[in-house]
């Protein structure tokens, strides 16, 4: 039984919240490692790289939140934290450098405004995903929240589900944009439809099995289901206890529900799923999503006559928290306060009127905060970095954007629109497999020293036509990365950029650096 297990066996994580209010009074180096690695089960990540100083998750189902919500949390950054805020790609919050002694009124003041971090760590159903603009998008098929609240509301605070094999991605949604990474999802339910002839009957094919880290990408398994909205809830029930029950627990690295389908096949896993929800299911409908991307970032039309939203790109989704109030100051003055956090880092400002649109376009905080980025800021994306993350090998948010920065100076207006990814460790939270280009953090030996490096990657994506990231070089420093991406990114469309295969890149790239070698 490996580490983890054995602590799981010995009392469930969810019970340590009631031991919070003591640790608050005996400090940070009297919590046994066992409660240290069940304080994950709260939300709380003791890191590393700032001793005695806790990171909280907060849980945000969809990314949908509201004004009030977030100015609590810029409160909490600003009065026990150090002042800075950090967008996840599971459409979260973090806060950093809080210690155990102010926790107790930190989750006071998240349990006032209705925000919990519970279960946002560890083997748990982690934050449920879906698209940032469900109910206001014009070409949403299938609406969603009420299945992301409902499998949120199935799972939070339900011993059933807290003591999983290891963590479980989930995601649903019924925009046709791809704005969400489906395939890399332990469950995805994806928008399809079958064609009655007299109607459309609307609902979402099932996808298992997707993932990123522990060995790299996977694209997740169609089930080959299709279920409609009022029978989601039970598949994805059924679809947990299953992994719950069965999963693998031996090792730490072959835990995910990935390993359970490579193991068992589809047609078992399909056959166990039906023998739970106890009926026979569909088959698989038309997938009604479209090829290409979109991150919602921009000035739209709602669904709603009248009615706009502004997708405001927060660069590498790191945000002060005065900066914070400000966009928040901005949802209240110009729609009704609501706000959505999407996947690529952005906040989204929904229900503008058409009379008033104009005017918060000429705000001068959407300088910072930009509805129109350019083509490589809007596509930016990056993980914490080894500044607060454990994990991570190498400081990735700085160097994501003075990256880029050089690029925009060298490249200017030749730079076409392109996602550019960032992760610091193979956990991969950045996404970095999915992008047109992505870039895994590493230490390597460059003439004799140790330097932060990485190694490309390109044209991975998720989607209808999902494909596999290809490594194109490894050990490229990382003040060597403006110079070896010039090279790349002028000749780039993303329609090309997967079907580029070893030679044409490769000659492309190395004869930018001979200290660089070129992917094996």
């Amino acid at each position: 039984m490996n580490k983890i297990e054995a602590i799981k066996t010995e009392r469930d994580g969810l019970t340590v919240r009631e031991m919070i209010a003591h640790y608050a009074t005996t400090g940070w180096e009297a919590i046994p490692e066992a409660d240290i690695q069940r304080l994950k089960w709260c939300g709380l990540f003791l890191r590393n790289p700032t001793p005695g100083f806790f990171m909280v998750r907060v849980r945000i189902p969809g990314g949908q939140t509201t004004s009030y919500q977030l100015r609590a949390l810029a409160e909490i950054a600003s009065t026990y934290g150090n002042g800075v805020l950090d967008l996840t790609t599971r459409q979260q919050v973090q806060l950093r450098n809080i210690k155990i002694e102010d926790v107790p009124a930190v989750f006071a003041k998240m349990d006032g405004v209705g925000l919990t971090s519970m279960q946002t760590g560890m083997d748990n159903v982690r934050n449920v995903m879906t698209c940032a603009i469900s109910g206001l998008n014009p070409d949403e098929v299938v609406e969603t929240m009420a299945l992301v609240r409902a499998i949120n509301e199935e799972i939070l605070g339900k011993p059933a589900y807290s003591n999983l094999p290891r963590k479980l991605n989930v995601a649903v949604t019924g925009c046709p944009h791809n704005c969400v990474h489906m395939e890399t999802q332990d469950l995805a339910l994806v928008p399809a439809h079958y064609d009655l002839g007299h109607d459309r009957c609307v609902g979402f094919n099932v996808l298992v099995g997707g993932k990123l880290g522990s060995g790299g990408y996977r694209i997740a398994t169609p089930l080959d289901v299709f279920v409609n909205p009022s029978e989601a809830l039970d598949v994805c029930r059924a679809i947990l206890g299953i992994y719950r029950d069965h999963g693998p627990r031996e090792s730490r690295t072959q835990a995910r529900l990935a390993f359970l389908i490579e193991e068992w096949g589809e047609a078992r896993f399909r056959a166990e799923v039906e023998a739970r929800v106890g009926k026979r299911l569909a088959s698989a409908g038309i997938d009604a999503r479209k090829a290409g991307e979109q991150d919602h970032v921009g000035i739209f039309r709602q669904r709603q006559q009248g009615m706009n939203y502004a997708g405001l790109k927060v660069l590498v989704g790191r945000v002060k928290a005065a900066d914070l109030v400000k966009i928040l100051s901005l949802a209240e003055k110009y729609g009704n306060g609501e706000i959505r956090i999407t996947p690529s880092q952005a906040l989204i400002i929904p229900n503008i009127s058409d009379r008033t649109v104009g005017d918060l376009a000429d705000e001068p905080l959407l300088k910072q905060f930009a509805y129109n980025p350019s083509a490589l800021y809007k596509g930016l994306v990056s993980c914490v970095g080894s500044d607060y993350c454990n994990l991570a090998v190498i400081e990735s948010k700085g160097r994501a954007v003075a990256v880029a920065k050089a690029l925009e100076g060298r490249l200017g207006a030749s730079l076409k629109p392109i996602t550019m990814h960032w992760s610091g460790c193979p956990a991969s939270c950045g996404n970095h497999l999915v992008a047109d280009v992505g870039l895994l953090g590493k230490k390597a030996k460059i003439d004799g020293k140790v330097v932060e490096a990485v190694d490309i990657y390109i044209g991975g994506r998720s989607g209808p036509d999902p494909k596999l990231a290809l490594k194109i070089m490894e050990d490229v420093p990382c003040d060597k990365l403006p110079a070896v991406l010039e090279g790349l990114l002028p000749y780039h469309t993303r329609e090309k950029m997967h079907r580029v295969r070893g030679g044409g890149a490769r000659k492309v790239l190395a004869g930018k650096e001979t200290n660089i070698s070129p992917a094996a």
